[in-house]
């Protein structure tokens, strides 16, 4: 990693992990295999912001921990890049495994259980879907018809917002931003 970290994709340790490496990888890693609209790429550090920002509006009073957890949802791919769902499928269990073990060590980096409760987990998956949901709209160019029928999405994209993708600098920056409130807001809460 540029921060000088050796990460163990085997067996990665959480001393290994640093949130710059996160926030540079996320953000230059895009979503939709780079399929997007827009001079920029919707990366998955904007999309792991939308996603902290509907699981906001799903739980108002969601602790910071939960928000922190929705953040890291898919850290992993600052490593593993963000594989599309056939291809995850295609490669199979030992990616799964990959995701993880890194996904655990992040967890546990950022001082959360490194397993999360089934209903938080429930909650933040409902909440990726409906930012996918949007980012296929508003990005990728499909009809919300087609995020049932084609991407077997159960949620309905958001009406109410606008998604604009970044310049990499610019979302790592407000990715960078967001993590320091949050991991702010988790320690005052754990005293």
């Amino acid at each position: 990693m540029l921060s000088g970290r050796r990460l163990n994709l085997v067996d990665p340790s959480p001393l290994d992990i640093e949130i710059e490496d996160i926030a540079l990888g996320l953000s230059r890693n895009t979503r939709w295999n780079g399929q997007t609209q827009g001079p920029h790429g919707w990366s998955v550090a904007q999309h792991s912001d939308l996603v902290v920002e509907i699981v906001r509006r799903l739980k108002p009073r969601a602790p910071a921990r939960l928000l922190l957890a929705a953040k890291l949802h898919d850290a992993s791919e600052y490593v593993t890049h963000d594989l599309i769902t056939p291809l995850k499928s295609v490669v199979g269990d030992v990616f799964k495994e990959v995701e993880q073990r890194l996904t655990s060590a992040i967890f546990l980096r950022f001082g959360l259980a490194p397993v999360l409760a089934l209903e938080d987990k429930v909650l933040i998956k409902k909440a990726d879907i409906i930012a996918a949901a949007t980012e296929a709209v508003q990005l990728a160019g499909f009809t919300a018809a087609e995020c049932r029928s084609v991407l077997n999405f159960k949620e309905k994209p958001l009406a109410d917002v606008k998604l604009t993708p970044l310049p990499v600098v610019e979302a790592e920056r407000k990715f960078l931003e967001g993590f320091r409130t949050l991991e702010k807001a988790v320690a005052l809460q754990g005293r």
